[in-house]
């Protein structure tokens, strides 16, 4: 065990709602709940390990708070390692500050964010991957997100890690070998050996990497632009894929002049999509530089979605833009077709194009699955599966840390570089391998990564 103080925290949102959870872990964990607990059935005789006990929280002058589920869970077999307990209150905000008041009046300090995962990690209960999951799972805004962390939460990428660390331990063994026993006939390790070994590594790796940049749509969601001239209806298409009003549609040009930006999803793929100011020439100071964010956001965006006037057609604003922004990142929405008195073309300049009718609501869900598979196939990403493993930004940075010292070595080898220098490189690529699974992490590096979490996890 690491700490020797008892903490609490609420485990579920502060907030209305059925059910409010006081998490409680350390030494005191059942002390607190013997202090605070006042079972309902006469043949309560103590708490049974992992059973929840119906009954009434006192606070610490023994005055009722609330009529509640508890439970005692103890070491070694709990979330955090430690003895573990939980009440279980109504979710009313005056109902759960009060339970927690008096859990606190016992000695108990309150919980820092993460502290519950910290505590899971550092007694062994997981690994640096599988604590930063936990983190992940519950920031996922879909559920493929969700599988992405899952298989990391499983240990599973721990485990690979685990794995090409030990692929790397036994070249440095196979290195100090020969080394330090140089006048051996038999040799220890041949130049050819030592170059097939390392790449080995190095493929897996960059197999790894390549997940990591495959699963960014999924993991940090996508950004799409509706760009596009004044009164082209971006505002109306906005509120249309949103299902609700969230941008002023009037007649007169160039209503939205800062940019909207919202969260949804494309069939599983988060969208954060944004609406800007028309493209137009305006004598106006703030107009312009409404229009001046929109080019900016276009060019920052993964898909662009310019809006066209089906009964106009593109003009040179839409040119210019596609231009700049490139034709492989915009795909054309000729708006309004339910007025158009002509056909819409399937493509223009290089850019595929849909037909909708924003104010009908018609061609939405056709839209939808046009920029899904345009930004999926942009970006080379296909459907997460449930064991994909997929790195987050941490880990990803300490595995291109890594390659870069094996393909370092890589050329070193081909040098003929002495055997005893090389060894610094694979050393440093086995403390880095070493560092993701947080068996040596530095102290900033951790409460970084935990600082990160909310409060009650």
């Amino acid at each position: 065990m690491h700490h020797t103080e008892t903490i609490a925290a609420l485990a579920t949102p502060l907030g209305q709602g059925g059910i409010g959870i006081i998490r409680i872990s350390g030494p005191d964990a059942a002390g607190v709940l013997a202090r605070l607990f006042c079972s309902s059935s006469a043949a309560f005789r103590g708490f049974r390990p992992r059973v929840l006990h119906h009954g009434t929280v006192t606070d610490v002058l023994g005055a009722a708070l609330d009529d509640v589920l508890a439970v005692h869970m103890p070491a070694p077999h709990t979330y955090t390692g430690e003895d573990v307990a939980e009440i279980h209150c109504h979710g009313g905000p005056a109902i759960v500050t009060a339970v927690l008041e008096a859990v606190f009046a016992c000695g108990v300090r309150p919980a820092q964010p993460g502290e519950f995962t910290k505590r899971a990690f550092l007694n062994g209960r997981m690994d640096l991957t599988q604590a930063e999951a936990v983190a992940e799972m519950i920031a996922a805004p879909v559920q493929s997100g969700v599988r992405l962390a899952q298989a990391k939460l499983d240990g599973m990428l721990g485990r690979r890690i685990a794995e090409l660390r030990t692929q790397l331990e036994a070249v440095r063994m196979k290195l100090c070998v020969a080394v330090d026993f140089p006048e051996e006939d038999i040799e220890c390790l041949s130049p050819d050996e030592f170059v097939q070994d390392i790449s080995a590594v190095e493929q897996a790796i960059a197999s790894l990497l390549q997940n990591y940049d495959r699963a960014r749509c999924w993991r940090e969601g996508v950004l799409v632009v509706l760009a596009g001239q004044v009164n082209a209806g971006k505002s109306s298409l906005m509120n249309g894929l949103l299902g609700r009003t969230r941008a002023i549609v009037t007649e007169i040009p160039g209503t939205t002049r800062d940019f909207l930006e919202e969260q949804l999803s494309f069939d599983g793929l988060p969208v954060r999509l944004v609406d800007t100011a028309g493209l137009r020439e305006t004598g106006d100071i703030v107009e312009q530089e409404g229009v001046r964010i929109s080019r900016d956001l276009a060019s920052q965006a993964d898909l662009v979605l310019l809006v066209v006037d089906a009964c106009h057609g593109p003009g040179l604003a839409e040119e210019e833009l596609i231009a700049s922004v490139g034709a492989e990142r915009v795909l054309l929405v000729y708006n309004k077709t339910d007025l158009a008195t002509g056909p819409v073309p399937a493509e223009h300049a290089g850019c595929a194009a849909v037909s909708v009718s924003a104010k009908l609501g018609q061609g939405l869900e056709g839209l939808v699955a046009r920029a899904r598979e345009h930004v999926l196939a942009r970006q080379g990403a296909g459907e997460p599966q449930a064991g994909d493993l997929v790195p987050n930004l941490r880990q990803s940075r300490a595995l291109r840390e890594a390659l870069s010292e094996l393909e370092a070595l890589h050329g070193e080898i081909a040098l003929s570089i002495p055997y005893d220098i090389l060894g610094v490189r694979l050393e440093a690529a086995c403390a880095i391998l070493t560092d993701i699974t947080g068996e040596t992490t530095p102290d900033d590096i951790l409460n970084m990564i935990f600082d990160s979490f909310c409060i009650g996890k």
